[in-house]
């Protein structure tokens, strides 16, 4: 297969300073050092003739020199901790590195700037020896760059046997592009009910309303709250993993229409789901209804600080025990009360309209083998993450030392200890950064003991109400929920135009938004051809010809 190298070498070019920066950074495997598109076509040869052969070379006793493996991790600026040196990469150098002559060198990506620092690594070919993304069309994207190698699953299962046995099905599922080995994954049982919309009870209250359970009761709500000078919802402008248009996507669209414009990376502007959705902000807009600077708050931070200021009475957010949002929101109004508003699976949807949302795939993270990996890279990489599916180390990961950072009661459940801060503390997320290559979600097989874990794990004292609260939600809107199709063949125009469309999309959805309810329709038409002509157009012509082959995967 021939793959596309020219992102990758214009990135390089762009990127030169940061890659001489990135090429200085501690000692790596002689296979992350920058390499020639012969070397990564050579790599790529050495992966089938090692599957013709069918033999794999033993290394449960160590590699006779030692291998450098370089896996990513996400840096979230958590104060106080250092990503990539700490006490746990520490004991999993001394557990697993040390045992099998293999260094594990952890390189820190910025959880909200990673496809730059991919990127860059890529161009630079200093990338680590796994390349993931959460998201299917981005690591769609690393394929087709030439950043990835075809995987032997046959290595993968000699070197990694109790993660492969687990995740087999899910990978030969899934893990197909182009007619070829592209991905593995990590396990995925996924919960819905970690991300919450909270509302101000003492608002509603206050004009005698109750919690909104339609678009158009929100609208009343809102309308209450200008009327009383309190305040307006909170409107993040939407800048990547485009979802926003599901509670208005119609009942009974098809499924090709579905793996046509459904799209994490690329927003569907010219589809009538995002003419509906920018409809009903424009009328919120003009109303006053909505925050009016809407399209500077660009994070979750800026979003945080409008709802504990009192700006804004709504805030939507991924909750866990170590938020901040309640105690703030308290230090700023005592009186202040708040209820769940929505959740990812049941939203506050318009008459006519169903609350479908982004349902997850069956895989967590999605995971690549960097093009210029060598055999011993390769083995070394597989063999790490068979040792990090193996209970005890996972657990040690996932809650640290019994009696000491978490205690476990009758039904087996752990819980941190919430004044713990020593040496073995565990990141705020509970370390999900390191043992996210094998697991998204911690779990005990049983739904209740799930949500039994999950509420201490999830809430701060005293808000356990609402992650029940928001599991019930969910639970009641559970068959809404609608899994992205897949496609089979890399959409290489996505590739090409995904960025330059996102920056119109911004552009477009903001005015769309801002101008007068009688200039709307012109606005939409105008930016709908200038999106297609864009790029957008060809994507779609892209998608329909691969589904007019067959080269999607629905999944059910």
């Amino acid at each position: 297969m021939k793959k596309k190298l020219n992102k990758a070498i214009a990135l390089g070019m762009s990127a030169a300073m940061a890659a001489m920066l990135l090429a200085g950074c501690g000692g790596g495997s002689s296979s992350s050092a920058a390499a020639s598109s012969s070397e990564a076509s050579s790599t790529a040869s050495e992966a089938a003739s090692s599957e013709a052969a069918g033999s794999y070379t033993d290394y449960s006793a160590g590699f006779p020199e030692n291998v450098t493996i370089k896996i990513p991790v996400y840096d979230r600026g958590f104060e106080g901790w250092n990503v990539t040196d700490n006490y746990y990469t520490r004991w999993i150098q001394s557990e697993f590195g040390d045992k099998y002559n293999v260094t594990v060198q952890y390189v820190s990506i910025a959880r909200s700037g990673e496809v730059q620092d991919f990127n860059q690594m890529i161009a630079a070919g200093t990338a680590p020896s796994i390349i993931f993304h959460y998201d299917m069309p981005q690591a769609v994207n690393y394929w087709s760059e030439g950043a990835m190698q075809p995987i032997d699953y046959d290595e993968v299962a000699f070197y990694a046997p109790t993660y492969w046995e687990k995740m087999k099905d899910t990978i030969n599922t899934y893990g197909q592009l182009d007619g070829e080995h592209a991905f593995i994954f990590a396990e995925r049982e996924p919960i819905y009910y970690n991300w919450v919309t909270l509302i101000r009870k003492d608002w509603l209250d206050q004009v005698g309303l109750d919690v909104p359970t339609s678009n158009e009761e929100y609208i009343e709500v809102l309308k209450a709250w200008k009327e009383a000078g309190l305040g307006t919802s909170n409107e993040p402008l939407i800048t990547k993993s485009f979802t926003y248009f599901y509670p208005w996507i119609e009942e009974g669209t098809s499924e090709d229409e579905l793996a046509l414009y459904l799209d994490l990376n690329v927003a569907p502007f010219t589809w009538k789901p995002t003419e509906n959705f920018l409809r009903d902000m424009n009328a919120k807009y003009n109303e006053g209804l909505i925050d009016p600077e809407f399209y500077l708050t660009t994070d979750d931070t800026l979003a945080k600080g409008k709802f504990v200021s009192g700006q804004c009475g709504t805030y939507s957010f991924y909750m866990s025990n170590g938020t901040d949002v309640f105690s703030s929101l308290l230090a700023n109004d005592p009186n202040a009360e708040v209820a769940v508003l929505s959740s990812t699976c049941s939203g506050v949807v318009a008459d006519g309209y169903a609350p479908h949302y982004y349902e997850y795939p069956h895989y967590g993270m999605i995971m690549g083998i960097n093009a210029n990996a060598g055999a011993e890279e390769r083995a070394a990489t597989y063999m790490f993450l068979d040792w990090m599916s193996q209970p005890d180390n996972l657990t040690y990961l996932q809650h640290g030392i019994e009696g000491e950072t978490y205690t476990v009661d009758a039904d087996g459940i752990a819980t941190q200890i919430a004044d713990y801060d020593g040496e073995a503390k565990l990141s705020q997320n509970n370390n999900k950064d390191y043992w996210c290559l094998v697991q998204e979600v911690m779990g005990y097989g049983d739904k209740e003991k799930d949500l039994k874990a999950n509420t201490s794990l999830l809430a701060p004292e005293g808000y356990e109400w609402i992650i029940e609260e928001t599991y019930d939600i969910c639970e009641a809107g559970a068959d809404q929920g609608i899994v992205t199709p897949i496609f089979t063949k890399a959409v290489e125009s996505t590739s090409e135009y995904s960025s330059d469309l996102s920056t119109l999309w911004q552009e477009a959805y903001v005015d769309c938004v801002t101008c007068s309810p009688d200039e709307f329709d012109a606005r939409y038409a105008e930016y709908s051809e200038e999106y297609l002509e864009a790029g957008y157009q060809e994507i779609l012509d892209e998608k329909q010809s691969l589904i007019d082959e067959g080269s999607v995967l629905i999944v059910d």
